[in-house]
């Protein structure tokens, strides 16, 4: 793991910020899923994610997928790692997910492009799945960077995939052939991951067709 950071660290100093090189298959995993991110964290804060979501095919999803994802970890046998979804006096239980494994933040966020886009662009889930599952374990861009985390500078390393280029069922797509997903990554987020999108540009430059955008937002004592 170590290796990849350092590797995108010497892309910055090389190309600057913009510099993108391209990750082996494995490689790819063990960046997006990388294990013990939650060992350090306090039991006694959660972590807080922003979800925002704009979709032209399917607008009236947008306020209800737009909202905030809370982290909880509970001790006992087994340490979990709670996902809640709130937005404003609402709530509901997204699961539960062994502590150990890491920040199940990346697997919500992969569910959600599923499910949003067998919704919006129709289709079968399943195939849209296991596509997206064959991304995470194919080469993929990355690129080095750095962003700002409590007024600090850090550096990021981030990973691009595009699940459906070249797919032959485009046509039908409605535009999710152009999937991007990019997930942001730096040793200084706790957590490990900094945002997570989808983004489905528009045909002609304009406004895209689909975003989902989560951020890590800030940590907080648990109540």
């Amino acid at each position: 793991m170590r290796k990849f950071l350092m590797m995108a660290a010497a892309l910055v100093s090389i190309g600057g910020p913009m510099t993108a090189t391209e990750t082996a298959g494995p490689e790819t995993y063990d960046l997006l899923f990388k294990t013990g991110t939650l060992d350090d964290f306090s039991r006694d804060h959660r972590l807080v994610y922003d979800r925002t979501v704009r979709n032209r095919l399917k607008p009236e999803t947008e306020e209800r997928d737009t909202g905030q994802i809370v982290l909880s970890l509970v001790d006992g046998q087994v340490p979990e790692a709670h996902l809640k979804f709130t937005h404003d006096d609402k709530y509901r239980n997204l699961g539960s997910f062994p502590a150990s494994v890491g920040n199940p933040i990346i697997m919500y966020f992969v569910e959600t492009v599923v499910r949003d886009m067998a919704e919006s662009a129709g289709g079968s889930p399943f195939y849209i799945r296991n596509r997206v599952k064959e991304a995470l374990v194919q080469p993929a861009e990355i690129r080095a960077d750095q962003a700002i985390i409590a007024g600090e500078t850090v550096d990021t390393v981030d990973v691009t995939m595009h699940p459906f280029r070249d797919d032959p069922n485009a046509a039908r797509m409605q535009g999710f052939d152009r999937l991007a997903m990019t997930v942001s990554m730096s040793e200084d987020a706790p957590g490990w991951y900094l945002s997570l999108s989808a983004q489905v540009p528009g045909a002609d430059g304009g406004d895209p067709v689909y975003s989902s955008v989560m951020t890590f937002d800030h940590t907080e004592p648990a109540q």
